[in-house]
């Protein structure tokens, strides 16, 4: 059908108001216009056939052009025409009437555009220009804790800054980042609300100048399958909308928090070594089992991942055939882990006698990357100590897991690589779904050299618990008392009865033993309280992923060191007690002379826990790592030694 004339026009003209607000402001003021024109018109044609009336002030066409003008601006000035004639009065009616509605039309489109406007400003639609800035996609639990990290950071510059795109509000986010971070010191936080998988809104954070992105799940480690799925899918597609921005070739670090295998393997399709996928809870699983074998090591991560206290870092310099062996000596600040070289990749302890090259790195645990300088010769030479022949025997474990998480799977995984035939793990959970049933099945039919168990009874209550008879076990694990419970702050108030509940049955039955009880926080504002309850060691979930988060961000190298510390294979750190180096206490040495004797274990001393201290949450829990070199310390007997080793015995 063939569209008529007024359908054109009419077509023509929806196409263009729909151009935006400019081309709406154009026709009101054209309408009003063509308007103010005829009523001029009008005015005229009636006083060429009447009298303008007894107004002494009127002065001909040009009065007529100003007060028509005026009437229709504001209609108050109708009564201007008060002593006109009553014909000329149907001109300044048209006008007043015009006007009203031309001009009520045209505010309502202002305010709107103004609105408009201040809602865009509230959601952070705006450009951004910085430049240099860590842009954090995606929003979820971790934020403000990667934020605290960031900033400590960046301390050392003048100025810094945070760019977080994400679909959440913008005034939810900078409420929630003002209340819970006082103090950003020299660093700026900016949030905008967008899709960040959309290349558009990539652009518009000024994407291709940033430093680094973090890519957050939209989903907790709680949910379920399918929602991780879909998390995953949108990483994906952030990516290569990440990549796509900077025209196919992507030189941006991107960390993300990918939860699937089958993601996290396409995402290696990139072949792009800036490109990590981090597996949050394999790394929370491994480190439970590394926690549950050495108590204290969760302490030794939070220092060494922190911004706030020793740092890794890869150091270059010309070595000039310094031995592995005497490395650490030529260092004021520092301990050597290993060396890294493009050719042979990581060796965390090579061999003492391993002499450097030019091209290698040093991977190095100090205080600050300012403070690391190689010196040529040795500024400290450590002392000749005799080391006691001894070794931990291997034996099985009894172990207890309250509650169940998709970290319990990985940490009897990582458990199977560690312990001896013959161990025990008994899991209790209230009421367990047929999913978890089917996964403790096919874990009996994989693990066979364990005894693995399911009880279903509610761990909440204190009858239940002492039917259990938890001080039988070696180690309790405390996990989520409900699979289907995402919120931290009640998963942690469950924990927290339950360590509570456990005291309770200590004190009653003056029990003094060893089981040694480990839980997992997921907010880490709870530490202070988790501390009160005399817990052996506690591994704050958010916020030791936020900092490998944040630390990646700033170098991605650190990533290899990583794998390697937290898998069964190669080297990993102990918490290891001091009657394995020393056969009389007290001992009085320099930390030089102990690093010295840990090196006859073919190990690197990293620095001491001290026993007296252990539920000391002021002192860091008695852990204290890369102590000056000529500083002396005493070693008890109850004290340990915080060693880089490749097992625990």
């Amino acid at each position: 059908m063939k569209a008529s004339v007024k359908d054109k026009l009419r077509y023509s003209f929806e196409k263009y108001l729909n151009k935006g607000g400019a081309s709406i402001f154009v026709s009101l003021f054209v309408v009003f216009m063509v308007l103010f024109i005829l009523i001029i018109g009008v005015r005229v044609l009636i006083l060429q056939f009447a009298d303008p009336g007894e107004d002494s002030t009127y002065t001909g066409f040009t009065d007529d052009v100003w007060r028509t003008w005026l009437q229709m601006t504001d209609p108050g000035n109708m009564n201007q025409d008060n002593t006109m004639s009553q014909w000329t009065k149907i001109s300044t009616i048209l006008a007043g009437v015009a006007g009203v509605i031309i001009f009520s039309a045209l505010i309502a489109f202002l305010t709107t555009a103004l609105e408009q406007i201040f809602y865009n400003f509230r959601k952070g639609r705006g450009p951004v220009i910085e430049e240099e800035h860590t842009l954090i996609l995606g929003w979820n639990e971790r934020v403000v804790d990667i934020i605290r990290e960031l900033i400590i950071a960046n301390e050392s510059e003048k100025y810094a800054s945070i760019v977080i795109l994400s679909l959440e509000d913008k005034e939810t986010m900078d409420d929630l980042i003002k209340n819970r971070i006082t103090d950003t010191k020299t660093t700026t936080i900016i949030t905008t609300t967008g899709d960040y998988s959309n290349i558009n809104e990539l652009k518009r954070v000024n994407i291709n100048n940033a430093r680094s992105v973090i890519l957050l799940a939209n989903c907790s480690e709680s949910s379920d399958i399918e929602s991780k799925r879909n998390s995953d899918v949108i990483s994906i597609k952030s990516i290569m909308a990440i990549t796509s921005c900077q025209d196919g070739k992507n030189e941006l670090p991107i960390i993300a928090e990918v939860f699937t295998e089958e993601k996290r393997e396409l995402i290696s399709f990139f072949k792009d070594d800036n490109i990590i996928a981090l597996d949050s809870w394999n790394i929370m699983g491994k480190l439970l089992v590394q926690t549950s074998l050495t108590s204290g090591l969760e302490m030794v991560y939070n220092e060494m991942l922190s911004f706030d206290g020793c740092e890794v870092y890869f150091y270059e310099a010309n070595w000039n055939g310094v031995t592995f062996g005497e490395l650490p000596f030529h260092f004021v600040d520092g301990i050597p882990l290993g060396v890294y070289s493009e050719n042979e990749g990581l060796r965390l302890r090579p061999d003492i006698d391993y002499a450097l090259v030019d091209d290698d790195q040093v991977v190095i645990l100090a205080e600050d990357d300012s403070t690391i300088k190689f010196n040529p010769t040795a500024s400290i030479t450590p002392k000749e100590i005799s080391l006691v022949d001894k070794r931990l025997e291997q034996r099985s474990k009894k172990i207890l897991i309250m509650g169940w998480h998709n970290v319990g799977e990985v940490f009897v995984e990582e458990l199977h690589d560690y312990l001896p035939k013959g161990s025990q793990v008994d899991i209790v959970f209230n009421e367990p779904t047929e999913e978890l049933i089917a996964n403790v099945d096919e874990m009996r039919k994989e693990y066979e050299k364990f005894e693995i168990n399911l009880t279903d009874s509610n761990p909440l209550l204190l009858e239940n618990i002492q039917k259990l008879n938890p001080f039988d076990y070696d180690n309790i694990i405390i996990l989520s008392q409900s699979s289907g419970e995402h919120n931290a702050d009640k998963i942690d108030s469950d924990t927290l009865i339950i360590l509570l509940l456990l005291r309770s049955i200590k004190q009653e039955n003056n029990i003094d033993d060893d089981t040694h009880i480990i839980t997992q926080i997921l907010n880490s504002e709870n530490q202070e309280i988790i501390t009160q309850t005399e817990v052996d060691d506690f591994i704050i979930s958010n916020k030791l992923i936020t900092m490998i988060l944040a630390q990646l961000s700033e170098e991605p190298l650190i990533k290899i060191l990583y794998d390697d510390l937290f898998s069964e294979d190669g080297s990993e750190i102990y918490v290891k007690p001091a009657d394995l180096y020393f056969s009389e206490f007290p001992q009085t040495v320099r930390f030089a002379d102990l690093m010295g004797l840990a090196t006859k274990r073919e190990e690197v001393c990293l620095g001491i826990r001290k026993g007296d201290k252990s539920k000391d949450s002021s002192s860091n829990f008695g852990v204290r790592l890369n102590l000056p070199k000529d500083e002396t310390v005493t070693i008890e007997a109850d004290d340990f030694l915080v060693v880089l080793s490749e097992d625990e015995l």
